[in-house]
């Protein structure tokens, strides 16, 4: 009897660390993203798009734009094709070159589970498990009408135009691809680390580490950057620590302190100023900042913080200034929410409105985004989660829409719709290549 008394609160005892055990690493799992957290997310957004018809899926939002799509003209947009990267359907994200009209003209297979099959180079909990698996966020076309994007987190591609596979660089990049005039390629990237970092004493792992890439056409890595030496290089660890709130104790684990969406060098085609060739800029949406570095020595030349609210997609307009997708996701006095186009004048540290929308021409994304100056002082935005991108005049006005409807009343996520340079109507269209110049295109800056 008493034995059996005894193997009683022994197994409760068994049962109760048990318990706790699973009960704890489920709370690890949730915080820390450790497997099988990216499974259960996954079957999470499934049961809930099955549930839901896809109503609630992030990728799908509910949304009436006025007109059936895809395309209104209210104006004159400047001539050119579309690269755009868009969510298709439940399975697939599209990459597609669009005319003025809507008219698909090319496109490419994207599917994550054809291209990259084999993805050895990721932690477990990132593989993608069904479809769609990840999304494109940052694509460009080359040249010779190749395209080379990030599939998000998971790596960096590029495709011919048959679709084939050219290269593939095994190396977590995500949101954003740019071409400099070298025809090289600049991309965010990210390192995750399971064990500690002596150079990072304040960081718990697991946690990611953001770097700036340089790759070469061919998919080579030229330079490689870490955002958090840099910062820790140019006695700014402040910035390392925004979203601490303990007085002393800065340790931090896998929360995102950074957010590294945006890399892009600075054109030799314009005169320099404040900026300067050899230049780097990156936003880093979680502290609210676009910072420049100079690559060769990685000394920081600018900082702006608190201009902007969870921003994306910097561009350079000349050698002072700089313009920002502001998402701008917190509520103003009345209630509404816009995103705006800001312009940061770094010699005279004045920040302008390009442009914030209006009740009749609203304009609002809470995440992602996108902007691209174009000829004449238009300006082409992508509002990402409103599955809308439309172009303004040099007057503000709306000249030229497009919106991804998937059915009546719910719109897909737009990722980015970039106009192509005039010289990519002969390379997409019959004809093949055309005998003009490859030289990357160069917009023109607004006055």
């Amino acid at each position: 009897m008493e034995r059996s008394r005894s193997d009683r609160i022994a197994l409760g005892l068994f049962v109760l660390v048990v318990v706790g055990g699973v009960f704890l690493y489920g709370v690890a799992v949730g915080r820390f993203e450790w497997f099988p957290f990216g499974v259960l997310e996954r079957l999470h957004q499934q049961t809930r798009m099955a549930v839901t018809g896809d109503s609630d899926s992030w990728y799908l939002r509910q949304a009436d734009h006025g007109f059936e799509g895809p395309v209104r003209r209210t104006g004159d947009p400047i001539p050119g094709l579309n690269l755009v990267t868009r969510f298709q359907d439940e399975t697939r994200f599209l990459v597609e070159v669009m005319d003025a009209e809507g008219r698909q003209v090319h496109r490419w297979n994207v599917d994550w589970f054809e291209i990259w099959p084999d993805a050895d180079h990721l932690p477990e909990g990132r593989i993608p498990r069904s479809p769609p698996g990840t999304h494109v966020h940052g694509a460009v076309v080359l040249p010779d009408g190749d395209l080379v994007f990030n599939y998000e987190h998971l790596g960096l591609v590029r495709l011919d135009r048959d679709g084939d596979v050219v290269w593939r660089l095994p190396y977590q990049t995500h949101h954003s691809v740019h071409l400099d005039e070298a025809g090289n390629l600049w991309v965010s990237g990210q390192i995750d680390h399971a064990t500690p970092l002596d150079r990072f004493p304040q960081r718990s792992p697991p946690f990611t580490e953001y770097t700036a890439l340089e790759v070469s056409p061919g998919g080579e890595i030229l330079g490689e950057w870490s955002i958090s030496r840099i910062l820790q290089d140019n006695g700014l660890e402040g910035l390392l620590h925004l979203g601490t709130t303990a007085n002393q104790d800065m340790r931090v684990g896998t929360a995102d302190l950074l957010h590294l969406n945006d890399v892009e060098p600075f054109p030799d085609s314009l005169e320099e100023g404040v900026f300067r060739r050899g230049d780097v800029m990156v936003s880093l949406r979680n502290i609210n900042t676009v910072l420049v570095f100079d690559a060769a020595s990685g000394k920081v030349r600018h900082v702006s913080t608190g201009m902007f609210v969870r921003q994306h997609d910097p561009d350079f307009i000349d050698g002072d200034r700089f313009s920002v997708f502001d998402n701008h996701n917190v509520g103003p006095e009345n209630g509404e929410s816009r995103s705006r186009i800001v312009i940061v004048d770094a010699a005279a540290g004045e920040t302008t409105v390009a442009f914030a929308g209006s009740p009749e021409h609203p304009f609002y994304s809470d995440i992602m985004g996108k902007h691209q100056w174009l000829p004449g002082g238009h300006l082409l935005v992508t509002e990402s989660m409103q599955g809308r991108a439309f172009e303004l005049d040099d007057e503000g006005n709306v000249v030229w829409e497009y919106v991804n409807q998937v059915r009546p009343g719910t719109v897909g996520l737009v990722e980015e719709v970039q106009r192509l340079a005039p010289r990519f109507d002969a390379v997409f269209r019959p004809g093949g290549l055309s005998d003009r110049d490859d030289e990357v295109d160069r917009s023109p800056v607004p006055e």
